[in-house]
């Protein structure tokens, strides 16, 4: 009989591109991930990978027993969810993906309460962008996922994963409190076409929507600094060196020398939602975690 595991490690070979990342991705060796896999050659009586260079891929064997064997898994994966929740059961293991201010302002929060609640139930925690965390979910290397979605910048989400939402968001523009602008209790993107902002990377969601931000002025914003941590643009912003756009989850207390001015036309709000595969739904523990997110999403 085909071992279910080692099939859910080839899936994942399948999903990375190597055997190191697979066991990079699933907390397993290298050397585990290619006993899994050799078990199952041995158990079906084929050659499952091949060596191309100095990585390997699939063979047509392989990549067969993967796309057949993904149903069987998530029957598997429905199967033990709608069985926990016939025992009432709030025990395992939830794999939790999420952006690095919903760490945060929302998981950080619930994290002791919900691990006292239940006791039996393990939070392993990952931080990733929002499209890290589709795959993650999608691929079922995570049961939740947490992402984030500005304005009209879209997030593709699989069908057979269901998006929750569980917070409202709001970014303001933080600058220094010598700044004209601290003196204004609100902007539009037309009171900021001159000010020099410090980002996030090219290509990430919240670049993008400071850029759609502008699309009524007829101007892009004048990007001065690059950084990926909220945290560090706050510590950019209070050194002088530009504005920022700063979500309220999750951000650190202003202090003295900095000053949140409220953004509209457009207001920069942005959903967060919770993801998981539609095989879990019936999952108590699963269930137990969006609760607890319930609770404090504003």
């Amino acid at each position: 009989m085909i071992d279910l595991d080692a099939l859910a490690g080839l899936r994942a070979v399948a999903t990375h591109g190597s055997v190191v990342a697979a066991a990079a991705a699933t907390g397993f060796t290298p050397s585990a991930i290619s006993q899994q896999v050799k078990r199952l050659e041995r158990q079906t009586g084929v050659p499952l990978l091949e060596r191309v260079g100095r990585g390997v891929m699939l063979t047509s064997h392989g990549q067969h027993l993967v796309d057949a064997g993904a149903q069987v898994l998530a029957d598997l994966e429905q199967l033990e969810a709608g069985l926990q929740q016939r025992a009432g059961v709030v025990a395992g293991r939830v794999r939790l993906a999420a952006f690095s201010t919903a760490m945060r302002g929302l998981i950080a929060p619930i994290a002791r309460s919900l691990r006292d609640a239940h006791p039996d139930l393990t939070l392993t925690l990952d931080e990733r962008e929002p499209w890290d965390v589709v795959d993650l979910v999608a691929s079922g290397q995570a049961e939740l996922g947490i992402v984030h979605r500005w304005g009209g910048v879209p997030l593709a989400v699989p069908d057979h994963v269901v998006s929750t939402p569980v917070a409202t968001d709001l970014a303001d523009l933080v600058v220094h409190r010598d700044d004209p602008l601290a003196r204004r209790a609100r902007v539009t993107p037309h009171d900021l076409v001159d000010v020099g902002w410090i980002a996030t990377p090219e290509g990430t969601i919240c670049r993008q929507w400071l850029s759609r931000m502008y699309d009524g002025t007829g101007r892009p914003p004048r990007i001065a600094h690059v950084s990926g941590e909220f945290e560090s643009h706050l510590a950019l912003v209070r050194a002088g060196l530009g504005v920022a756009l700063i979500p309220r989850m999750g951000r650190a207390p202003l202090g003295e020398e900095l000053a949140a001015v409220r953004v509209e036309d457009p207001e920069p709000i942005r959903l967060v939602d919770a993801l998981h595969r539609r095989t879990m739904a019936d999952s108590p523990a699963v269930q137990a975690v969006l609760a607890a997110f319930a609770g404090v999403g504003g």
